[in-house]
């Protein structure tokens, strides 16, 4: 779906000022603004992460966390929600509180604290592993299985995509093949043969199983598209959730087109 900016600003708003919880918010949006649940969702989830990122700069202060510790420790709560309520009290996704508190006492020091997260049987109090757990069972925004899960969502369109080149019998290289060739950074397809679509040439292409959104999209130029254009020439980026209609002008001329799909208009130019 492509959403004007208009409309981005009201469901951004909309998100942001909603004290519901993710799956009756996304609903609402995706009912109240007319656009498709996954659009919906994966703005919903880009909030999240610029929230996220807010919220990671703003509890820091290692002071501030060991307040947070000693509020917890002298709760003296064994029940295993106490470790959540206190996140959502404080403002932030549970298994980002218990993220910090594994980092601040340091169960193991050769340990990392997202290595702990997965395998919290190093963990030796059993009521703060208990609560760590139900953390990770109760956080719908933060944290290892949130991770999985949008890798998941990745891989999944990246399939989609290579399937429907094979279809379209064109010959591609995915970037496991172009980092053994020793390319660092690669986009997820570079084509074997240039294509045009409609009147313009691309020998790339990236697939976002996401939003566009302004922002989102200048960190990923800054980031990723610009070194593949400079290596690879102009290219195609598909925003497989939507994108904001501003965005799909911005690059044209330079030789990176925004879709959100794989295009039909195709034409094999060798």
């Amino acid at each position: 779906a492509v959403v004007s900016t208009q409309s981005t600003g009201r469901i951004f708003k909309y998100i942001e000022n909603s004290d519901k919880d993710a799956v009756t918010c996304i609903k609402e949006v995706s009912e109240k603004f007319e656009c498709p649940h996954n659009t919906a969702l994966a703005i919903f989830m880009q909030i999240v992460q610029k929230k996220l990122r807010k919220a990671s700069y703003v509890h820091s202060d290692q002071r501030v966390q060991s307040d947070y510790w000693k509020q917890f420790r002298s709760q003296g709560s064994s029940a295993k929600e106490t470790l959540h309520n206190l996140a959502k009290e404080i403002g932030l996704p549970p298994v980002m509180l218990a993220k910090m508190f594994i980092e601040l006492n340091q169960f193991d020091k050769n340990l990392t604290s997202t290595y702990v997260l997965r395998n919290l049987d190093v963990i030796q109090d059993k009521i703060f592993r208990d609560q760590v757990q139900f953390c990770l069972d109760n956080d719908d925004q933060f944290g290892p299985n949130i991770d999985l899960i949008k890798k998941s969502i990745g891989e999944e369109y990246e399939l989609v995509l290579k399937d429907k080149l094979t279809f379209m019998n064109m010959p591609f290289k995915d970037e496991n093949i172009l980092r053994e060739q020793g390319y660092d950074k690669t986009p997820d397809l570079l084509l074997t043969v240039p294509v045009a679509v409609g009147d313009d040439i691309i020998n790339w292409i990236e697939s976002k199983a996401s939003f566009g959104d302004e922002y989102t999209h200048k960190q990923y130029l800054r980031e990723q598209y610009w070194s593949y254009w400079n290596r690879f020439g102009p290219g195609l980026v598909i925003y497989w959730f939507g994108f904001v209609d501003e965005l799909a002008g911005q690059t044209l001329d330079k030789g990176i087109i925004i879709r959100d799909h794989m295009p039909t208009n195709i034409t094999t130019l060798l």
